[in-house]
């Protein structure tokens, strides 16, 4: 992009810079010819007026009086008066200027001097034009540098933007390019971002709740149905054997199927080195930290690995990071860490502020709940973007405030392209 920008202004700087060059060019060297030979018809006419004075006075010609108007290297000639030409001057040689003026009794005054002297001052002004235009097309490239930088840097970042919201960061970024129809497009990206973390969060909400209320209604009709088994009646209890088998079996397909969603919204998890990944989130954050004479910390273990979406865990982490920023106080620090049960890793936030009140702690992830005035829909959303990937985010600790990611650590199934052996086993 910012090569065709810069190809666009030099075109068009070019094309200017020589429809305007030429033309310049040209009545510039036709300019400088008609000045030098003005200039040699006006001496021409002073000498032929004196000399049609000396003819009125029936003296005879003196070239004495007008050897000044004659041009240095220049050739005066006078014809048809005398019995011979008249000359005075040196040669101009053979590449001349001449001017002619009548004089009295069908006489002629020719003065000539070299051409060389005018080329070479049509010469200048040629390349003094070519001069110009190419400090044009020079102060064109640097402006086109310029604008193509300022053009393309923008268009770059929308492009990751537009890319880091199809991955699931719904992030709204305040940068701004001071080019309006960027701007506009940064609203719309910061407006599509809110409204698919809503629709995410209510998907995540729906999706928790119908899984709920059917489990809890199928427990229910089980442990009826468990009961209507031990019946007196043996009809009773063939049926309602048969009802608990279909209850059992309608209780395995709402497993697979939960199973099936939850695969499907981690397609895009995949094995992530933790230390990295976290280095790199805090490296963005920091600036903005600094700015409220904060600091940011990270710790974690080296080639700690978590099955994670690197999008989601920015978003979840991104969150985290904010609410210590508007929310918290003190040194931030990001930890990362192995868990407490195998097979996990937990990335913990924590800052040095008051907590978070009692009041609100078991409501902290609701949507619509906030403590210092915000949408209350940032928490929500990292929680439903982190058990999209299967993860757990949870309040450790309220005061002060530590929020904890839990993430599953990698198998090798998880790793694509690689032939894992098979475990051996005993014969």
């Amino acid at each position: 992009m910012r090569r065709r920008i810069l190809l666009a202004i030099l075109l068009a700087v070019a094309v200017t810079g020589t429809a305007l060059g030429i033309p310049l060019g040209v009545t510039g060297w036709l300019l400088v010819g008609n000045l030098q030979r003005e200039e040699l018809a006006a001496s021409a006419q002073r000498i032929a007026a004196i000399l049609d004075d000396q003819l009125a006075d029936d003296r005879p010609l003196n070239l004495d009086p007008v050897r000044v108007a004659v041009p240095r290297d220049g050739l005066l000639t006078v014809h048809g008066v005398a019995t011979s030409e008249l000359v005075y001057g040196s040669y101009p040689g053979s590449d001349v200027v001449v001017e002619t003026v009548p004089i009295a009794k069908d006489g002629m005054v020719e003065l000539a001097i070299p051409a060389g002297p005018m080329r070479a001052r049509q010469t200048q002004v040629a390349m003094a034009v070519v001069l110009l235009v190419v400090l044009s097309v020079g102060s064109g490239t640097v402006v086109a540098t310029v604008t193509a930088r300022r053009l393309a840097r923008p268009l770059r970042h929308v492009a990751d933007r537009a890319a880091r919201l199809g991955g699931g960061d719904f992030r709204a970024d305040p940068r701004r390019y001071g080019v309006g129809e960027l701007d506009m497009v940064a609203d719309a990206l910061d407006a599509s971002g809110s409204a698919l973390a809503q629709l995410v969060q209510r998907e995540r909400q729906l999706v928790g709740d119908v899984s709920h209320q059917l489990r809890s209604r199928l427990t229910a009709l089980q442990l009826r149905l468990e009961t209507l088994t031990a019946h007196d009646d043996p009809e009773v209890r063939e049926d309602a054997r048969a009802a608990l088998e279909q209850a059992d079996r309608l209780a395995t397909v709402l497993d697979e199927l939960l199973a099936a969603a939850r695969a499907a919204s981690e397609v895009g998890a995949e094995p992530v080195e933790l230390s990295a990944l976290l280095s790199q989130i805090v490296e963005e954050w920091r600036p903005q930290f600094r700015a409220y004479g904060r600091t940011l910390r990270v710790r974690g273990a080296d080639a700690l690995m978590a099955r994670a979406t690197p999008a989601r865990l920015r978003e979840v982490v991104g969150v985290l990071l904010d609410n210590a920023l508007r929310h918290g106080g003190g040194t931030v620090t990001v930890t990362a860490r192995r868990g407490d049960s195998e097979g996990t890793v937990v990335v913990e936030v924590a800052d040095g502020g008051q907590g978070v009140p009692e009041e609100l702690a078991a409501h902290v992830f609701d949507r619509g709940v906030s403590g210092g005035g915000s949408t209350g829909v940032g928490l929500a959303l990292a929680r439903a973007l982190a058990e999209a990937d299967g993860g757990r985010l949870e309040l450790s600790v309220k005061k002060p405030a530590t929020f904890s990611l839990f993430l599953r650590v990698p198998t090798p199934a998880d790793v694509g392209g690689v032939s894992w052996p098979p475990e051996r086993m005993p014969r």
